[in-house]
Order: structure tokens, then sequence, then C-alpha cells
């Protein structure tokens, strides 16, 4: 009979040999921990890149083109514009160019550029001590020259007292009169001097001769002023008054006959295209230029704010006088260029610019007369509409303002 414990023993080994053999049907294991994570992790930032180029899209603000409404009155011409020319916003004063009378070393500096000043105001101080010490000396020696003087004045009138009662000489009595006479030119003298020191001293205080903002400083702190100099070495700050500012612009010889005193005008600033202002010719320079053929003109800003810096450039454009009274009694009508004027189902419309954004304002017109389109109602001048075709405007939406059109 076999053996049972050799059957135990076969059986176990072929169990021992089932464990070992390779299941190629048995799912293999997982891909690593890692993998999984940077698989996750560029999914978040394939979704966070999407998002932020979806945000982009949705803020770019759309590019529109203005032009301004014009106010005229019935009867006048329609075509407002009779020039255009670009030119450099000025101050009335020019500019004021400060430096000092004494010599001395920067003290102080008591404006920085950009800040605005008042007339009398203290701008640049001096080091005064050496002026302190001159005029104190002099007041000194003065004040000696005054005790000196009344000395002399008691003993003349005790010698003319002598003299009176024949007890002292003719010449000694001229004698003691000319020390009197030269202690009182003494005196004199040093009460001038007084006066010039005490100007020198007030002069190492540099003040604002008028109302301005402060454009340029010219030297630092412990640096040596010097009265005059060459090239404007003896600058040490520039102020502009800018109470009323101008614009500056060289009309050629071939268009004066456009350009008269106290006719209209509008300025826009190439770093602002959206802001306009309204202005009047008030200067014509008596000069030609011979060389550019060109008449310097200038033109008064009427309501100029904190945007208008001194030399920003701008566009001017010289109107055509319209009638103050409207020539047949009627109602003054508003133009604007046709390509502003929009219809659709609610009627025209003019899509106008306020603060960066569109607003629809409805109007009526009279139709479209030399490219200008004559408006009734909805509109009183000065207003910055929209012209030319923009697809996807819509009311409130936020756009960029383009400069104004200057061929129309």
């Amino acid at each position: 009979m076999p053996d049972s414990s050799d059957g135990e023993a076969g059986g176990g080994r072929r169990e021992d040999l089932a464990a070992l053999r390779i299941d190629r049907n048995a799912p293999g294991p997982g891909p690593p921990r890692w993998r999984s994570l940077l698989a996750i992790a560029c999914i978040v930032l394939a979704l966070v890149v999407g998002s932020l180029l979806v945000f982009d899209l949705l803020d770019a603000k759309p590019e529109v083109a203005v032009d301004y409404a014009r106010r005229v009155e019935s009867g006048a011409a329609p075509a407002g514009v009779v020039l255009t020319a670009t030119g450099y916003v000025v101050t009335e004063d020019r500019y004021i160019s400060l430096g000092v009378r004494v010599p001395g070393r920067i003290d102080a500096y008591l404006v920085e550029e950009g800040d605005v000043v008042e007339a009398g105001q203290k701008l640049v101080e001096l080091d005064s001590r050496s002026y302190r010490a001159q005029l104190g000396e002099v007041r000194a020696t003065q004040r000696e020259a005054e005790a000196t003087l009344a000395l002399r004045r008691k003993e003349l009138s005790r010698l003319v007292d002598l003299h009176s009662r024949n007890v002292s000489s003719r010449a000694e009595l001229d004698v003691k009169e000319n020390e009197v006479a030269v202690s009182e030119a003494t005196i004199a003298r040093l009460r001038a001097r007084v006066m010039r020191l005490e100007i020198d001293l007030e002069d190492t205080v540099l003040r604002a001769p008028t109302d301005g903002v402060v454009l340029q400083k010219f030297k630092e702190v412990g640096e040596i002023a010097t009265p005059g100099g060459f090239a404007g070495s003896g600058e040490l700050i520039r102020i502009a008054n800018t109470s009323e500012l101008r614009a500056e612009v060289d009309v050629n010889e071939a268009d004066l006959s456009k350009v008269s005193l106290g006719q209209p005008a509008d300025v826009t600033p190439d770093a602002f295209p959206g802001h306009r202002y309204d202005a009047v010719v008030a200067k014509l320079y008596p000069q030609i230029n011979r060389q550019k053929g060109t008449l310097r003109v200038e033109v008064r800003i009427l309501e100029p704010d904190e945007i208008l810096k001194p030399d920003m450039s701008v566009r001017l454009r010289f109107l055509r006088a319209a009638p103050e009274e409207p020539a047949d009694g009627t109602e003054p009508s508003v133009l604007v260029r046709a390509d502003a004027l929009r219809r659709d189902a609610r009627g025209a419309f003019v899509w106008v610019v306020t603060g960066g954004r569109l607003r629809r304002q409805s109007v009526v017109d009279t139709g479209v007369n030399g490219g200008q389109a004559v408006i009734r109602s909805g509109l009183s001048g000065g207003e910055t509409v929209v012209v030319g075709e923009v697809e996807g405007l819509a009311e409130d939406t936020a756009v960029q303002v383009l400069a104004p059109d200057r061929s129309s």
C-alpha cells in the first residue's frame, strides 16, 4: 500500500507550485501615485489658463472713434471747422525762471516739482549767516557814529555859547561845525549800507513772484547759487502761472484769412483724445516767421482743468463763428457727423460717451446736409458721440476712445 504521508507531501508540493504560477489574466498593479498627481495638476493649470484667457476676452474694451456735437444757430453755416492744426499748451505769462540776486550756499528747497505756490510764498533759502553778521557789524558802527555825532553837537553848542561871549575864535567854531557835518554824512552812509544789507539778507530767501506751479528745480541743497551766469546757470527754480492756459500754434500764411481775433475754437490733448476744451482766439503775433512762412497764434482755453499741462501737445480746430441770435427766429440745432446717426426699430439715436461708457441717446433729426446730420432735439451740443461702424455696442459698455478724426 502506498504511504499516506507521501501523498500528503505530494499534494503540498503541488499547492506550493500553484502558488508560484503567474496568472496572466490577473489585473496588474496601478500606476505610481506621483503620476496621478501630475495629471491632476496639469488639468487644473489648463483650467486656470483657459479662464484667464476668457476673462481677458470678456474684459477687452472695444475701440471707438469719436467726434463732438456742435451747436449752431439757425441760418449759420453748417460746417463748423474751417482749419485744423497742432500745437502746444502754454501759459499766458510764459515760464518764470527764478535765480538769486546774492551768492550763497543753498540751505533748503521748500517746494518740489508739481507743487502749487502762491505769490510771496518761500521757495528757496540760502545760508544767511554771513549776511546777518555783516548787517550786525554795520549797525554797531552806525550806533557808534550816532554817539559821536551827539557828543560833537553838544561840543558845538558849548562853543557857540563861548563864541557869543568872545571867549573862542571863529576858526574853532568852524572846525567843530565841520566835525558835526562829517559825522552826519557818516551816519547817512551807514544807514544806506544798512538798508542795502537788509535787502541782501531778505534776498537770501527766494519767493514766488506770482501764483503758479513749480515746473523744475535746477540745483540741489548744498550747491552754491550765484547771480547771473551764462546759459541760464544762475537759475534755481522755474514756475508757471497756470491760472490762464493757452494753446499756441503756427498758422501758414495761406490760411491766415481763416483765423481772426475772437474766433471760436476747440482744443483736444493728444494724451486724452476723449477730452475737448472750448477756446477762443486771443492773440495774433505781429510778425511773420520768414523762414517758416507762418504766424504764431494763441487761443485761450475757456475752462482748463488739471488734465492740461504746460508743453502738452494738442490738436486745434478753428471754427466758423455763428451768429449769436437765430437768423430766422427759430430754435438752434445741433450738428453731428452723418455716420454718428443710427437707426433701429426704436428710432434714430446716437451713442454718447460719458465717463468712458456708452449711453444710448434718442434724437430727432431733419436729415443730412453736407455730411452733417442736423439734430433738432436730444442733444444740446458738446457731447462726445461715436462715429463710424462698430460692432457689439450696447448700453453702459466700457469703451476705449480713439483720437477724433480731423479729416471731417
